[in-house]
């Protein structure tokens, strides 16, 4: 969450909640807090409508705080008001992990599923080959069965032999 944002939950000024950050470096490390660089900030301001710099705007490239750098905000404000937050904030990050560990067991079994059929669409374009072979007629000519008229034989195929005695005359 954004510091902005956060101030506006504690009922406190932006800058006197990063002064008491400022105050406090130990109790947040890089995985608690951390601050947006000017590229980040650009591409979020543009989509939150903020004010530009010269216009009353921030100053400063804002802090972003992780579930636990909310957290830790808790022992550093010391306010009625602080305490109420935080036990919502809590709350909220509770239910959504529990949102996310639903999605995951769903998006297990879409995954499962969806190698079921997969397998399914394999076996099937198998079964599907094997019968387009069945019913393709084959290229092969057969010798047609029954009597022929002398035009139609060939008697160098029938009786090679016979090729050899007529050479032989």
């Amino acid at each position: 969450m954004l510091d902005d944002d956060l101030a506006e939950l504690y009922q406190v000024d932006t800058k006197r909640l990063n002064e008491q950050v400022k105050r406090n470096p130990d109790r947040f490390p890089k995985d608690f807090m951390f601050q947006l660089s000017v590229k980040e900030w650009s591409v979020l301001r543009s989509q939150i409508a903020t004010s530009k710099k010269h216009h009353g705007g921030r100053r400063y490239m804002p802090f972003v705080f992780t579930e636990y750098g909310v957290l830790m905000l808790s022992s550093i404000l010391n306010s009625e008001r602080a305490i109420q937050v935080n036990i919502q904030i809590v709350r909220i990050y509770a239910r959504l992990r529990k949102v996310l560990a639903d999605h995951k067991d769903v998006l297990k079994q879409l995954n499962r599923l969806e190698r079921k059929m997969t397998q399914h669409d394999d076996s099937l374009k198998t079964i599907f080959d094997c019968l387009r072979e069945l019913i393709t007629p084959e290229s092969t000519t057969h010798r047609k069965i029954g009597f022929r008229r002398k035009t139609e034989y060939n008697l160098d195929s029938i009786l090679p032999t016979k090729k050899i005695l007529r050479n032989s005359k």
